[in-house]
């Protein structure tokens, strides 16, 4: 399936400068429930069993158990991805359809409701998960390594997986910071590992959409290069998910600092 082989296209610069530039790509992708879809977003064509499986989970369609094989489907105007729920699901979506049909970096397109915007979260469970201050700084710089179609075109995000011991070890790209987080997710489940045992790292600002998909999939820790919003920070607050940044060489813990050990500096 040529779409789903090529994230990045080169085209050419016209003016000064000329020459080919790549650039990645990105197409309508809909997320279809039983035959219905719930969904339509624009995104980098790629890892879209990952997408579909992440974004179920994040979005509330289905838990884990219930989420199964994802279908690719290509067609002239876009892809679909389509999964298949127990019917009493399929029956509970109908009557809170999405249709989030809207452009990259827009988390929060085409929800029915204001209150769908700030849903309420679950509270993330107490767990023995620590990491030190300078594996902030080692998941955002070794994350670097996992973004090849960042490093070709310069237009993409990512999301990676950090375990403690092991540094980055899962990592999913997209032109949409959402969609890439989504995708890391929905990796992460579909190899059989759970988000509770390490981070998530992100290329991206931390906004509450972002929140929102961590808590759902249970990581206890998400770390970004850049600052959160005060929103972003309350919810994380309630939800009991430590939020840190590390920007500038230094690194802020935001919300449940007991996650993030110092390290002590020898003299």
């Amino acid at each position: 399936m040529k779409l789903l082989s090529t994230p990045a296209v080169r085209l050419p610069v016209l003016g000064q400068g000329a020459g080919d530039r790549a650039l990645p790509e990105e197409t309508p992708v809909a997320i279809v429930v039983n035959g219905t879809t719930q969904a339509v977003l624009m995104a980098t064509p790629a890892d879209l069993a990952d997408f579909a499986t992440g974004f179920a989970l994040t979005e509330a369609l289905a838990p884990r158990s219930e989420i199964g094989e994802v279908e690719v489907v290509e067609h002239g105007e876009g892809i679909e991805c389509r999964l298949w729920l127990p019917a009493p699901r399929a029956a509970a979506l109908a009557a809170r359809r999405r249709a989030m049909t809207g452009p990259v970096g827009c988390g929060l397109c085409g929800i029915d409701s204001l209150a769908e915007a700030l849903r309420p979260l679950p509270v993330l469970p107490d767990t023995p998960l620590t990491i030190s201050q300078d594996d902030v700084a080692l998941a955002l710089d070794d994350l670097r390594d996992w973004q090849p179609l960042h490093d070709e075109t310069r237009a993409t995000h990512a999301a990676g997986f950090f375990r403690p011991g092991a540094s980055i070890v899962m990592a999913r790209e997209d032109v949409g910071r959402h969609n890439a987080l989504d995708k890391l997710i929905g990796a992460l489940v579909r190899a059989g590992i759970d988000p509770a045992c390490g981070a998530i790292a992100l290329t991206s600002r931390v906004s509450v959409e972002m929140v929102q998909k961590t808590v759902m999939a249970g990581a206890p820790i998400l770390l970004a290069v850049s600052s959160p919003t005060a929103h972003a920070v309350r919810l994380a607050a309630a939800a009991h998910l430590t939020l840190a940044s590390r920007a500038r060489g230094e690194t802020a813990v935001f919300t449940h600092p007991h996650r993030i050990r110092e390290v002590p500096h020898v003299a």
